[in-house]
């Protein structure tokens, strides 16, 4: 097993010699935590603490993806104001399996009084304002191009992709990263979730471009996934992978290029200089491939293509790791010494949030517990759940997106979530068209997939 180095914890082999002991006291889930859960709800705090979503009528754990809760199956609703669950009408009440005729019950702590999504019927469970004269929620109005009405399979590709997206956006506020849709300004955030196997499709190119992410919606089969993730003999591939790489270039752009001054001269000295030729780079990489050693610098072969894609790939991976540590915290895992193994030498404490902390300390806490999470994915017969090994040099390079990430943090990451305006592609325009200038023109296309 390749295993990072940290001073948290000693080398550890899979199934040879080292063990985690769980049942030993290597790692235990503290059951006061999940009576902490509730208490930890009341507020919203972006950037400095992610919620455990809960169901507002029985308070049982649910999924950011629910549509019902599973135990008393409340319909629910995601409110992107307060990254909450609400419940929504027709629902069952877990005291009396009562129904409500209703379709707008409001929070149960008081929030807003919301109606679902047009698009639940494609598994969004955001919902919204009744009075915001839009039928789509955030989330859905970000998607600036999709598939035709009449593409049943395209569309059932893009339920599954808005999932992936959805908890994108959450894992942005969560940072308290500013998301500013392309209605609001120009160059702001859009999404073109197209498939290059809808009829009379070209091929569709994964990639940014003065805000605009392009997905491939074929991407969500697996067996098409996995046929490009061995083709391109990449250890990981997913959707989610796909959203958090491209918002890298976006973030890169907006909060490093546009900035200009030291952070940009700093992202050069440890990236390398963006304005190097793309294309020379993009024709060399798929001709000659990684540089030897490359393991040493970077967090994959992808990133050593370019500035941008290093970057890009750094900053899904900063996403990964938080997201990850976030959710066993808010879980209630702990990892505690054991005198019969040498795999921890402290305790491990994984934080809801790490912002106002150096990142070399979630970095501490993310050695065990990925490498847990990795034996514990092996015990169910599958690969690395995090198949990847962090050098000294990439350390650097997350600390850097660390302290540009914290730069940019606001209160208020949903730019316009509350107020849809005048140039909401919802208020008002037909469905499809683009507000002038939205675009911006083509600025770069970085591929994921090189065609």
């Amino acid at each position: 097993m390749r295993v990072c180095r940290g001073r948290a914890w000693a080398h550890a082999d899979h199934g040879r010699g080292g063990r985690v002991g769980v049942g030993h006291g290597v790692a235990r889930i503290q059951s006061t935590r999940a009576r902490e859960w509730v208490s930890a709800l009341g507020q919203v705090r972006y950037g400095q603490v992610v919620r455990v979503l809960v169901c507002p009528r029985c308070r049982y754990p649910v999924w950011l993806e629910n549509l019902t809760c599973d135990n008393c199956g409340t319909e629910l609703l995601f409110d992107a104001g307060t990254l909450r669950m609400t419940p929504m009408g027709r629902s069952t009440d877990a005291g009396e399996g009562a129904r409500t005729q209703s379709h707008r019950v409001p929070l149960v702590t008081g929030g807003p009084v919301l109606v679902p999504c047009a698009n639940r019927s494609l598994g969004c469970n955001w919902g919204v304002a009744p009075d915001s004269g839009v039928a789509l929620c955030y989330s859905c109005r970000l998607t600036r191009k999709h598939p035709e009405q009449g593409d049943t399979a395209a569309l059932e590709k893009l339920g599954i992709a808005g999932r992936s997206k959805r908890r994108l956006l959450v894992g942005l506020a969560d940072l308290g990263l500013p998301v500013v849709p392309y209605w609001v300004r120009e160059g702001g955030l859009a999404f073109d979730l197209l498939s290059s196997q809808s009829p009379g499709a070209g091929p569709v190119v994964i990639g940014h471009a003065s805000g605009v992410i392009t997905i491939d919606l074929a991407e969500s089969l697996d067996d098409y996934r996995e046929a490009q993730r061995v083709r391109l003999d990449e250890p990981y591939r997913t959707m989610l992978g796909h959203f958090r790489h491209e918002a890298g270039h976006y973030y890169q752009w907006q909060l490093v290029e546009e900035k200009g001054g030291a952070p940009l001269e700093e992202c050069r000295e440890i990236f390398g200089d963006e304005r190097a030729s793309y294309q020379d780079a993009l024709s060399r990489h798929y001709a000659e491939g990684a540089p030897e050693g490359w393991q040493d610098s970077y967090i994959s072969e992808y990133a050593t293509m370019h500035p941008w894609e290093d970057f890009a790939e750094t900053f899904a991976h900063y996403q990964h790791i938080l997201d990850t540590l976030t959710t066993v915290c808010n879980g209630g895992l702990r990892l505690t010494p054991d005198s019969d193994s040498p795999f921890l030498t402290r305790e491990v404490h994984p934080r809801s949030s790490y912002a106002e902390l150096p990142f070399n300390e979630a970095l501490a806490d993310w050695r065990p517990i990925s490498h847990l999470l990795n034996r514990a994915n092996h015990a169910m017969g599958k690969g690395d759940l995090y198949p990847f090994r962090i050098p000294e040099p990439v350390v650097h390079k997350l600390e850097f997106i660390h302290r540009v990430v914290g730069s940019a943090r606001t209160q208020h990451p949903f730019v316009g979530v509350q107020d849809p305006v005048a140039g909401d592609p919802c208020c008002g325009r037909p469905s499809g068209a683009t507000p002038q200038g939205a675009h911006g023109g083509c600025r770069r296309v970085s591929p994921s997939v090189h065609e």
